[in-house]
């Protein structure tokens, strides 16, 4: 909370908005180190765990879950997040949704869960979106969740904790835009984003703003991943980007940042153009799966209806089939894949989704060694519904089917050793096989045939110890 400081000047502040500094940070005037030319060993170390991670769990959450995509008595017709800009609602007729805010239902423990549940290993939720509203007490902002909203919780803090206990590890989304603070705005609001329209003032908050609120996050929090977004803003540049960069891994080297810290992000598909170093360690695909593999890490960020922030109209919700078919193609393509909620104004992720997460983590009780800590193959799959993955040691391949194969599955991508035993996950016998040509030939149980005697729903793994060929 605030020093009795701010009380007394507490009209001064009034004053100059809800945008600003109650302190004013000085600038950093030392050297750092230029964190992108570490080792590619030093870099396999620090991205071991992300790798082997696999699944995580994206929320976007803000007071732009108060109109839940409805303004004026009218749906807007965009993502819920994007209402102040997509409707062009002025910052003064935008606040009041602040002032609303007030998620009496959220329990971090019971999100931990939901997460924890479904098989999520990591968690990346909105700190700040584009719309500027923070989800920590800042001490250099009053528009944040203690300052401009009834609730005055830690939302960032309870759900660290949770996290905590629940063995998940929580990270942070920060918008580089800010709709709401004036010196992030290329005049005018709301035309900042026309790609030409700069601000003179944005230096000033990329220092006293935008950096002071990522030193909070780093050293009340100590996120893993800073997950940026934003970053096509006029005035945001390589330069800003790789100091950034280097500037967040000089607080804590072994912090993770995605590749939206830095220019180099070629549209949704979200992998670096290479034309010069960018900074940022993996590619973020949006809305979208690689068509192929990638020389380096990537994660694909996704909702599961067409929103990221709650919006009230939208319930076109993709099933746990394609969710789990998803997860599994992006495995076996070496990505990561970044799953979406958008709870509610309440504080409830909506029952659709947790629904669907807990299909998720079902399959992936029985499923997970196919799926975390594995490696990809040189071809990641065989006709339209076998995928492969490895384990990390090499002695195992997973050819996972996302549809039933009948009595058999036939392969020519993979040979088991000889003598080997073939399994199903899930099913405690031996899959009978033999070789034929090219192929391996795998022989399914009658018994099996039968779906509601199968281990698992929508995909099956088959566990082969042998060599991709």
């Amino acid at each position: 909370m605030k020093n009795s400081f701010l009380l007394i000047t507490g009209l001064v502040v009034a004053l100059s908005g809800l945008y600003s500094c109650k302190s004013e940070p000085q600038a950093d005037t030392h050297t750092l180190t230029d964190y992108t030319q570490e080792t590619p060993e030093a870099f396999d170390q620090r991205m071991e765990w992300w790798r082997d991670a696999t699944f995580g769990m994206f929320i976007h959450w803000g007071v732009y879950s108060v109109p839940a995509g409805v303004y004026k008595g009218e749906e807007v017709p965009s993502v819920g997040e994007w209402i102040m800009e997509r409707a062009q609602i002025p910052v003064a007729d935008y606040e009041p949704f602040a002032a609303q805010f007030n998620p009496v239902k959220f329990d971090a423990k019971e999100w931990a869960n939901i997460a924890k549940n479904a098989g999520v290993k990591y968690i990346v939720i909105t700190s700040k979106h584009h719309d500027g509203f923070c989800l920590w007490d800042s001490e250099v902002s009053n528009y944040d969740i203690m300052d401009a909203s009834p609730f005055k919780r830690d939302i960032l803090g309870e759900l660290k904790t949770a996290c905590d206990e629940a063995g998940i590890k929580l990270c942070f989304y920060h918008s580089i835009m800010d709709w709401h603070h004036p010196d992030a705005q290329a005049p005018f609001y709301p035309n900042y984003n026309d790609g030409k329209k700069t601000n003179p003032n944005f230096d000033r908050y990329v220092k006293t703003y935008l950096k002071p609120q990522l030193t909070e996050l780093v050293t009340k929090y100590n996120p893993p991943v800073m997950w940026f977004d934003g970053e096509w803003n006029a005035d945001w540049t390589h330069e800003y980007g790789l100091e950034t960069y280097n500037y967040l891994r000089s607080m804590n080297p072994a912090m993770i940042i995605n590749n939206r810290v830095d220019k180099g992000r070629q549209g949704m598909q979200g992998m670096d153009k290479n034309d010069q170093n960018y900074a940022g360690d993996f590619g973020t695909p949006e809305q979208e799966i690689l068509e192929g593999t990638a020389a380096s890490d990537w994660e694909s960020c996704m909702t599961m209806n067409d929103t990221w922030g709650f919006k009230s109209g939208d319930n076109n919700w993709k099933s746990a089939e394609m969710l789990i078919h998803n997860l599994i193609e992006i495995t076996a393509k070496g990505g990561n894949y970044l799953l979406n909620v958008g709870p509610t104004s309440e504080g409830l992720i909506p029952a659709p989704s947790v629904e669907r997460l807990a299909e998720m983590g079902d399959w992936l009780d029985v499923n997970k060694e196919a799926i975390y800590a594995t490696n990809r193959l040189n071809k990641f799959h065989e006709g339209d519904h076998t995928f492969y993955t490895q384990s990390k040691d090499g002695a195992f391949i997973y050819a996972i089917s996302t549809a039933w194969p009948g009595n058999t599955l036939r392969l020519k991508q993979v040979r088991p050793e000889a003598g080997s035993e073939i399994t199903l996950l899930g099913y405690e016998g031996i899959l009978p096989w033999k070789i034929e040509g090219d192929e391996v030939i795998i022989s399914i149980p009658s018994d099996l045939q039968q779906e509601e005697n199968r281990p698992a729903k929508y995909a099956w793994t088959i566990k082969i110890k042998g060599v991709e060929v």
